[in-house]
């Protein structure tokens, strides 16, 4: 927890390898396999403005919901880390938002933001890698405003990346083998103009 804080702090972003127990990894990837009949393509943006756009993004994702033992025990884990980061930031994250993502060979998600400056409520993007694959799916953070790769993360199960979401520009790059994650995104409850960012 220590190194994650003191990693955002610094950084804006930390990459932790074996973040959480290698059982509820284990749990995680299980349940998502199981699920895989209700995965759906991915689209980009939110709410009425979504689409499918397969020259920007190809995986497919499943919403977690609480309904299984692993989804519980992460989003309680995952809570823990809200409760740090609000305590340490004075943020006032309000919930966490994730999916499942699958990345079949030759899946990718092109250079894109989480969020935009005044237009979401989503402060930090996290990414949990639920399988090893051997090659491919590497993910890249660029710095802010610039093309510059400032981190290069090949997926491991068991490592979480946290980084800002307005800040950080980041792409997937095309898998080479299955390869299986969360996507999540810790959030204020930001009112826009009378609305309150909606969480899918």
């Amino acid at each position: 927890m220590d190194t994650i804080l003191d990693n955002i702090h610094e950084h804006g972003y930390a990459v932790i390898d074996d973040a959480f127990p290698a059982g509820i990894i284990d749990a995680l990837l299980q349940d998502c396999l199981e699920n895989q009949p209700n995965f759906k393509a991915a689209g980009i943006g939110r709410q009425q403005d979504s689409q499918l756009n397969t020259q920007v993004r190809k995986d497919k994702t499943l919403w977690l919901t609480g309904a299984s033992p692993a989804q519980t025990d992460f989003m309680a884990l995952i809570d823990v880390l809200r409760l740090e980061v609000n305590r340490n930031f004075f943020l006032g994250l309000f919930d966490y938002e994730c999916h499942y993502a699958k990345y079949a060979v030759g899946d990718f998600y092109k250079k894109h933001l989480d969020a935009f400056k005044g237009k979401s409520n989503r402060v930090f993007s996290t990414v949990c890698y639920l399988n090893t694959p051997d090659a491919g799916g590497e993910l890249l953070i660029y710095a802010q405003d610039s093309d510059n790769v400032i981190a290069r993360v090949a997926p491991k199960a068991g490592t979480l990346v946290v980084f800002e979401s307005e800040r950080f520009p980041h792409e997937v790059l095309a898998a080479e083998s299955e390869r299986y994650s969360i996507a999540g995104w810790f959030r204020m409850n930001n009112s826009m103009v009378g609305t309150v960012d909606p969480a899918s």
